[in-house]
């Protein structure tokens, strides 16, 4: 089946992105002469500014001050972009506030996605999978597994979710998915699981100037706002030309990858300007507009070598976003999903986990990222001269699209070693 969207490149998928399942055969997806269901063609006028503005929320919902914070909006958006398909009504609605455009748009903004990402050039190794896991106790619409597998290429698989051997068949997936970064995702099942819609995201992207090789390792220091002083491993690009950018409230440069594509962004606040303050001002224009102002300048880059992971439940920040009655049992309307056993019972979102892990050194950079909704039944009821840029504070990071500007990976780092 074709789609048709207003690509600058038209991408085939990576061969072999889906992950292996072990043991475990994918039911294959319904056949018949259906069209493409639930996909419009995508227009990128608005949406970009959208997508980022979710995802800048997302970051603010999930921080915790002086934390570490690390998200995959793209894996999140996957995950809740399928689970969407089997929204209706006022629930339906909810995702469309949250990412800002109607549930067929994202399925589109999705489908760019999996394309464009999926087939990077240069040395870049990404993997984009999607799957469905359903109990015994769940009935699949054909409509709704449909919009699964087009645009989000999910595989459906089957599986008593409370028996231990489909968590390890799942946790299995998910390793594969993120070349093992990211082991499992769940260690089991709540009674009242049903269905689990699972994404995974892998992403090794090599700079396209690599830091120079150190000849020996050494520290800096790395001051958080606290005034706690850590020792991170550091790594210096010398003075050289790089993608800089000075902005009014931080400056920052953007560190291109060689598949001519994707990028590093590190933006520092201005000194005495607090993470918590410089986020606030963020919207879903900030980084188009930060890479648009990137100038060719002679930049000194000093930098902590970093390797960290986040984990969290995203429950609670979805449902501040917006997201509420998709986690009531009572509210929730996810008629379009499919049907339990127990007519009685109702679906709902049970819990929304997320991890994610980044790495940078020298010669790039290596992510990985999982999410997974879990749906329930639940009873009804400048100058020429060198630019010194230490980045010795907290600051923000992301993987971005330099293109569109949309951020696949973006998070803070605040504490360090």
């Amino acid at each position: 089946m074709k789609r048709t969207l207003p690509l600058l490149l038209t991408l085939s998928l990576l061969a072999g992105c889906a992950a292996g399942t072990g043991g475990l055969s994918p039911i294959p997806h319904p056949e018949g002469s259906l069209p493409p269901v639930g996909v419009e063609v995508c227009t990128s006028e608005g949406l970009g500014e959208a997508y980022d503005d979710y995802a800048l929320k997302l970051l603010r919902a999930c921080r915790q001050e002086g934390q570490n914070t690390l998200l995959s909006p793209l894996s999140i958006s996957l995950a809740l972009g399928m689970t969407a398909n089997g929204a209706a009504g006022d629930t339906r609605r909810e995702f469309e506030t949250l990412f800002g455009m109607s549930v067929d748009t994202l399925n589109s903004l999705s489908a760019r996605f999996m394309e464009d990402y999926a087939a990077l050039g240069g040395s870049t190794r990404a993997t984009l999978a999607n799957s469905l896991w359903a109990d015994p106790d769940i009935t699949l619409t054909d409509d709704f597994v449909l919009r699964c597998a087009d645009p989000y290429d999910a595989q459906l698989y089957h599986g008593d979710l409370q028996d231990p051997a489909t968590v390890n068949q799942v946790n299995q997936w998910v390793s594969d998915a993120t070349q093992g970064l990211i082991p499992s995702v769940v260690e089991e099942f709540d009674r009242d699981a049903v269905l689990a819609l699972v994404n995974g995201i892998y992403l090794k992207n090599a700079f396209l100037h690599p830091f120079s090789a150190p000849t020996s390792e050494w520290q800096m220091d790395f001051t958080a706002e606290d005034g706690t002083v850590s020792r991170p491993l550091g790594m210096r690009n010398g003075t050289r030309n790089e993608a800089y950018i000075a902005a009014e409230e931080g400056q920052g440069v953007l560190l291109p990858y060689d598949d001519g594509r994707l990028g590093l962004l590190l933006m520092l606040p201005r000194e005495g300007l607090s993470l918590t303050d410089y986020l606030a001002r963020w919207d879903g224009a900030t980084i188009p507009a930060l890479l648009a102002a990137c100038q060719d300048t002679r930049v000194s880059l000093t930098m902590p070598k970093f390797k960290t992971e986040w984990s969290a439940s995203l429950s609670t920040p979805l449902a501040a976003l917006g997201l509420a009655r998709a986690f009531d049992g009572q509210a929730a309307d996810f008629s379009a999903m499919g049907t339990l056993k127990d007519p009685e019972d109702n679906l709902c979102i049970g819990d929304v986990i997320h991890k994610a892990t980044f790495e940078v050194n020298e010669k790039g950079t290596e992510a990985a990222a999982v999410t997974a909704v879990i749906m329930n039944k639940a009873t009804s009821m400048p100058a020429d001269q060198p630019i010194s840029l230490t980045l010795d504070r907290p600051f923000v990071y992301a993987i971005v699209d330099r293109l569109t500007g949309t951020p696949l990976f973006l998070g803070t780092l605040e504490r360090c070693g």
